[in-house]
């Protein structure tokens, strides 16, 4: 394995995959600038073909992505750790907890809460208009579009840039999930590049479309409060400063400030909504929240497949659905990558239902909330009609339009206007460092790209910004999120296919080294450097903890004689071998482990090479019973590595015996792998 994460290793920008996205985003930019009239058109014209050739594309792959990690997170596979087998999670259950949830939290939940339920209320995709019908489905629909099918996309997309990053010891990229399917040279060339550029494409085009609809809904609440007028002019002052300040966070260190406004943005949030909830009619809007999400249960194998092939609503289906299921794509390396931080060490299981229900829980909270209120509001109030038709024509109105009749209206207003803004702010922060970070070689999964890659990155997606909305406003940005997202949706749905093919190998590995250990390799492994010790020697060591002294003379004594003896064997037989100290070739992912030495067996033949590396590694050690964990607490392994490119694991204390046992079991899979019973 040519592992790539080292945590000395210096950043190194993909330049190809920086110029190839820097140069169409360029592109596109000096396009809407110079003739926004004919770029208008060419996306118009562009996402209707989209939406009649690809649009059941768009809704299989949301439907499959949605299968599959739910097959993947029931099935025996749930229990493969996003990182080493004896890991344990980096955060605790509630600080998991909280960033999931805060994840499911954005400035554009402001506008679709309202401005969704009510088009669908008044024009639904099917049945008779301000029903009974459409007010029961209509917040539905809005819960569908913003609900299980996106956040299954980043979870997929956050299982394998976390599993390939802490379990393979890949680099995060989006071109990693693939390599299972083409192989890691090719993805190492033109075709991972376009791969990554697809990857940078959808993300900028997600948060160029994220930034557009909130620096549209700050306008109006600015207006309101301030009476700064709406327009073109004012948003782009806005764009400036979000891009002002991000900037400021890339140069400064201040992005640590950042997230801890973001994490008190989190409680205004729900301070808000609750106060939503409170005034209004809370026994309706709660009987309103089941009966939504009983719905959704209930309809939603039936939505997540309907292409609405008998019904002339073309134009709908674009507007909501294929735009929506887009707008997840192009987020999904995104959020993905994010998820895959903060995720280390949890199990697929724990992953998928982390990330498919908690974030889950605020978006039906928030959309069932401000919907089902706004449809109360048009059904109940003098002015219902009134405020239907200002939010169908002007949608960034109808948000702040409902929060006026709330009681404290003015100051409510206030704070949605802060909560928007600064969520609006993170945004442009986190989409600049994400995507400096696709276009980099990082050392670890942890290290983010150089300062000036983020500047240039929400400079330009700044500036990208303003020329969509020069060219249509919020319209022109669903049309481009749409087309952007397409190549992306071609990568997820491989990516599906390349991680379920690694996982299948891995899980067969560990079922093959469970079957080592009962043929008796693992009761050839004294614990101790003696094939002789006794079990309370064996447990006393199991309790005990390595030094890096200790395991370098095992290594020394033990594990090459071993290797050697068995070189000597395989050149009598014919074959080249080589026994190799202080190989650099491997370097391990994680970066609270420190990497001591190496010890490698070459075998050179006509299918292939085939090594078995042995690293030592010290690392926390575990702690068990009523013992509390210091920063001491930290023992040496013995890890193994081989050609077979399967997670390591830990042959401190094996018997010379048993440790040939084990290169000769290896090197037998190679071979079989490789097709051939002959070397």
């Amino acid at each position: 394995m040519n592992a790539t994460l080292e945590p000395n290793r210096a950043i190194v920008v993909k330049r190809r995959v920086f110029w190839g996205a820097a140069l169409s985003i360029g592109a596109l930019v000096l396009w809407t600038i110079i003739g926004p009239e004919a770029a208008g058109h060419v996306l118009s014209v562009v996402t209707l073909w989209i939406g009649r050739w690809f649009g059941w594309f768009y809704i299989l792959l949301g439907t499959a992505t949605v299968v599959f990690v739910f097959y993947i997170a029931l099935s025996r596979y749930g229990d493969i750790r996003l990182s080493s087998s004896d890991s344990r999670p980096e955060y605790s259950n509630l600080a998991w907890a909280s960033m999931l949830f805060a994840a499911g939290i954005g400035t554009d939940i402001l506008f679709f809460s309202v401005a969704e339920p009510v088009s669908q209320f008044m024009k639904p995709p099917q049945g008779t208009p301000q029903s009974v019908t459409a007010a029961e489905q209509a917040p539905v629909w809005a819960i569908f579009h913003y609900g299980i099918t996106g956040w299954a996309m980043y979870a997929l997309m956050g299982l394998a840039l976390g599993y390939f990053a802490y379990r393979r010891g890949r680099p995060i990229a989006a071109r990693t999930a693939l390599e299972p399917i083409f192989g890691e040279k090719r993805m190492a060339g033109i075709f991972g590049d376009i791969v990554d550029i697809a990857a940078i494409l959808g993300a900028v085009f997600g948060v160029v479309t994220t930034l557009g609809i909130g620096v549209v809904q700050i306008n109006v609440g600015l207006e309101i409060m301030f009476g700064i007028q709406r327009g073109l002019a004012t948003q782009t002052v806005l764009i400036f400063v979000a891009v002002l300040m991000a900037i400021i966070s890339a140069v400064s260190g201040v992005s640590r400030g950042i997230r801890i406004l973001s994490q008190i943005n989190v409680i205004a949030a729900i301070a808000l909504v609750g106060w939503v909830l409170a005034t209004g009619r809370p026994e309706f809007l709660m009987n309103a929240m089941v009966s939504n999400i009983g719905d959704l249960v209930a309809y939603f194998p039936q939505m997540t497949m309907d292409t609405m092939a008998y019904s002339d609503v073309e134009i709908w289906k674009n507007a909501w659905t294929l735009f929506f299921w887009a707008w997840w794509v192009a987020w999904a390396s995104f959020v993905g990558m994010f998820l895959a931080r903060i995720s280390r060490g949890r199990t697929i299981r724990q992953f998928v239902f982390g990330v498919m229900t908690i974030p889950f829980l605020y978006v039906v909270m928030w959309i069932s909330i401000f919907g089902n209120r706004a449809i109360d509001y048009i059904l109940r109030a003098d002015d219902g009609p009134e405020f239907a038709r200002i939010t169908l024509n002007t949608p960034e109105l109808g948000f702040y339009h409902l929060l006026q009749q709330v009681p404290g209206g003015t100051a409510i207003v206030l704070l949605a206007t802060a909560v928007g803004f600064l969520f609006y702010v993170t945004s442009a922060d986190s989409g600049a460092l994400v995507v400096a970070n696709l276009c980099s070689v990082l050392p670890s999964p942890t290290t983010d790209a150089r300062p000036w890659l983020r500047v240039f990155w929400a400079s330009l997606t700044g500036v990208l910004t303003v020329g969509m909305l020069f060219v249509g406003g919020i319209p022109a940005l669903q049309s481009a999120t749409v087309i952007m997202g397409l190549p992306f949706a071609f990568v997820i749905a491989l990516t599906m296919v390349g991680f379920y093919k690694e996982i299948s190998r891995d899980r067969k590995t560990m079922k093959a080294r469970s079957v080592t250990y009962s043929l008796g390799i693992g009761s050839l492994a004294a614990t101790s450097f003696s094939q002789n010790a006794s079990w309370k020697e064996r447990l006393a060591q199991l309790f005990g903890t390595v030094t890096p002294q200790q395991a370098q003379n095992y290594l020394d004594r033990v594990v090459r004689q071993a290797l050697e003896a068995l070189a000597t064997e395989i050149a009598k037989q014919g074959a080249y071998s080589a026994v190799v100290s202080g190989d650099d070739n491997y370097v391990y992912p994680e970066t609270d482990r420190v990497v001591y030495d190496h010890l490698t067996l070459h075998i050179t033949g006509t299918q292939g090479d085939f090594y078995y590396r042995t690293i030592s590694i010290d690392g926390p050690a575990m702690v068990y019973g009523t013992q509390i964990p210091t920063e001491n607490d930290r023992s040496t392994r013995i890890e193994v590595q081989t050609s077979l490119d399967e997670e390591p694991y830990d042959i401190m204390g094996y018997s010379a015996e048993a440790i040939i046992c084990d290169v000769i079991n290896q090197f037998e899979r190679f071979m079989r792998d490789n097709g051939s019973g002959e070397f």
